[in-house]
């Protein structure tokens, strides 16, 4: 028996078919396709495929099949994704209570007004990418952000040049932000660029520190002021002006109706006068002795205390019983 142990890695013995080894070549090229073949586009993104260097197309969320071994490569793109500019301070930790930078950012805050006053400008720009591929190729990406910034920060300075300090501080404020959104977008467009300015807010817009900021809030104050008592002399007006031609219209209802019942009671009185006319005219003598009853039976209504003596008692003293049961019965 020998000691020496058998080799369990000793080669195969023979060589391989030449089916063998497209059969192998064909299994490693598919093992290495699968690998290298599929990607995953997030529901964010977009992807740009580049095929031999050149752009191919761009697709849609989802499980996506490339050409492997490099033929295709694939760069993908945060399309729904909001990105933010701050101008004129930094975030450190946003949050509850946010933390801000210390830094001087006073070279892009800093505007001359059209009335020649300096402001303090801090704004924010949110926008979003339209376009993967102007964005991946007409630029390069340490540009993207610089182009954004200059040229919102030129927009937003001619915009504040062209107002006083006090309509931007106050009336101006929602105009500059939709136009210098639409600015911003036109000239990145004419850049090609594949940008989508999706808002601009102005945060805080005061005079420079010290005594002149002092005296703007003064103003700003009294201007504040101004508007509460317009508003509430707006809000009483709108009270009582409303009560009043509510009073009115009653009044004019009233003498309408009021009217309107005289002339039916006039229309009324006439039509019966017209009936009692053409009675009169048939039988003059029987109508005079009913108008002489009637009057006479309205006479003695009226006055029901009224005593009626006879002139013709010759005979007789009339006595009349003044006691007060007398005067019951």
């Amino acid at each position: 028996m020998s000691n020496q142990r058998e080799n369990p890695f000793k080669p195969v013995q023979g060589a391989l078919k030449k089916g063998q080894i497209t059969a192998i070549a064909i299994g490693v090229f598919l093992v290495i396709s699968l690998l290298t073949g599929f990607y995953m586009v997030d529901q964010t993104e977009e992807a740009v495929v580049l095929r031999l260097g050149r752009y191919f197309k761009t697709t849609e969320p989802g499980l996506q099949f490339k050409a492997p071994l490099g033929i295709d490569r694939v760069y993908k793109v945060p399309v729904t994704v909001i990105h933010t500019l701050q101008f004129g301070f930094r975030t450190d930790e946003p949050g509850v209570v946010t933390m801000y930078s210390r830094g001087d950012y006073s070279n892009e805050s800093l505007m001359l007004t059209g009335d020649l006053n300096i402001a303090n400008v801090s704004w924010i720009v949110q926008y979003k990418i339209s376009d993967p591929q102007s964005w991946l190729f007409n630029f390069r990406s340490a540009d993207h952000e610089k182009t954004i910034r200059d040229v919102s920060q030129s927009t937003i300075n001619m915009l504040v040049g062209d107002r006083t300090i006090f309509n931007v501080m106050s009336s101006e404020r929602t105009n500059i932000e939709i136009k210098a959104g639409d600015l911003i977008e036109e000239t990145l467009a004419g850049y090609q660029m594949g940008v989508e300015i999706v808002a601009v807010k102005l945060q805080d817009v005061v005079p420079p520190e010290g005594a002149v900021q002092n005296a703007f809030e003064d103003v700003n104050k009294s201007i504040q002021d101004m508007n509460k008592l317009i508003n509430e002399g707006k809000e009483q007006y709108n009270a009582e002006v409303p009560k009043a031609e509510g009073e009115a219209k009653r009044m004019i209802q009233e003498a309408e109706g009021y009217a309107v019942a005289r002339e039916n009671r006039a229309n009324g009185d006439v039509a019966r006068f017209n009936s009692v006319y053409e009675e009169y005219r048939r039988n003059p003598a029987v109508m005079t002795d009913r108008l002489y009853w009637e009057t006479m039976d309205a006479i003695l209504k009226a006055d029901p205390d009224l005593k009626i003596i006879d002139k013709g008692l010759n005979n007789l003293l009339p006595l009349m019983d003044i006691s007060a049961e007398g005067a019951a019965r």
